[in-house]
């Protein structure tokens, strides 16, 4: 018997026990259809209503929370957790409508999250330290913060991330395992102004106070509360320098920052008081 017969006879012996497997699937998935068509359709409607009930409980649920005045991350979280649980008692409900063995899929959902909790580490990280965030409450919104190598107004804080409106109007997101932990600088919602300006020696100390002064009293940017700092911190080779302190809104900082320069420019200009520069006298002695 040569090698084509040989072929030909293992194709012809394990053809049919292929098509008689493929065969058999088919009939065992035909033959569930029939025997559980009711069931399947209980099973689609348990899904449908599951999904309009857990949108309807977590909206009900986010407007309760919300007369109660709970922080939206919070409020986030548990209209997700009521959501996501009414769905999955309404998809185990429509499972074991359907037929199928509760005690296998359980087992296997067990083992499919041991694998996706160790591959989202870092994701679970930064929930647990947003949740951290929210009870602890080390800042809130609109407060001015310095964390992590980076500052700014503080505009959001999630689940998983805490964003920063930046000086510069740019948005720095920072991942909340990376505050909580870390050494944080709160400013809140005002910050200090540290801004200093000279003036000559032969200045009338007294007169050139009096214009910082009245220069941060008419500028509407800048606090009544606490009082500004006003007053001599040094007297340079050239100048005599004054320190100007005042507080302002954490959103005003930069604006009334320039302001106050300016203004204290020109009205020591008009007061004829001058901010002098560094010079150094050079004398070349001979010594012939």
């Amino acid at each position: 018997m040569n090698n084509s017969t040989t072929n030909l006879m293992v194709a012809q012996s394990t053809t049919p026990a292929a098509s008689t497997g493929v065969a058999g699937w088919k009939d065992k998935i035909i033959d569930y259809l029939i025997q559980h068509s009711g069931g399947l359709v209980s099973a689609i409607v348990v899904i449908v209503l599951g999904l309009f009930a857990a949108r309807w409980i977590g909206r009900m649920l986010d407007h309760w929370l919300e007369r109660k005045s709970m922080e939206p991350p919070m409020r986030m979280l548990l209209t997700r957790i009521v959501r996501l649980l009414i769905f999955a008692l309404a998809l185990v409900i429509a499972l074991e409508t359907a037929g199928l063995d509760m005690t296998m899929l359980i087992a296997g959902f067990s083992v499919a999250g041991v694998g996706i909790g160790l591959a989202m580490q870092g994701v679970l990280r930064n929930l647990i330290a947003g949740l951290v965030i929210i009870f602890v409450k080390p800042f809130r919104v609109g407060e001015w913060i310095e964390v992590a190598g980076v500052q700014g107004q503080v505009k959001t804080v999630a689940l998983f991330s805490t964003t920063l409106l930046h000086t510069d109007m740019s948005r720095v997101v920072v991942p909340n395992r990376m505050v909580v932990g870390e050494i944080l600088h709160n400013y809140g919602a005002n910050r200090q102004l540290d801004m200093s300006v000279g003036v000559a020696y032969g200045t009338n100390i007294n007169q050139a106070i009096g214009i910082v002064r009245d220069v941060l009293a008419k500028n509407p940017r800048i606090l009544k509360e606490p009082v500004p700092i006003v007053g001599v911190t040094m007297l340079a080779d050239c100048s005599i320098n004054i320190s100007i302190k005042p507080w302002t809104l954490a959103g005003d900082y930069v604006a009334a920052r320039v302001e106050v320069y300016q203004a204290v420019a020109e009205q020591l200009r008009v007061a004829n008081i001058s901010i002098p520069f560094p010079q150094r006298e050079v004398r070349l002695l001979n010594n012939n």
